[in-house]
């Protein structure tokens, strides 16, 4: 299951659209967006996310 979000602790720090091997992650409107189809469920993002706004649900 990929990687989501939880829009009301992101910060848009950027720091998972850095650390994502598959380049799954864009901000929009300041807010990390997990490309579903293109997430390959490493968990990278959910170690770097420094608010813990990512997870692997």
């Amino acid at each position: 299951m990929a990687a989501k979000t939880d829009p009301e602790k992101c910060t848009g720090c950027g720091n998972c659209v850095e650390v994502c091997p598959v380049e799954a992650i864009t901000l929009k409107d300041d807010k990390a967006v997990i490309d579903a189809d293109t997430c390959v469920d490493c968990g990278t993002c959910v170690d770097e996310c420094p608010v813990e706004a990512i997870s692997m649900d």
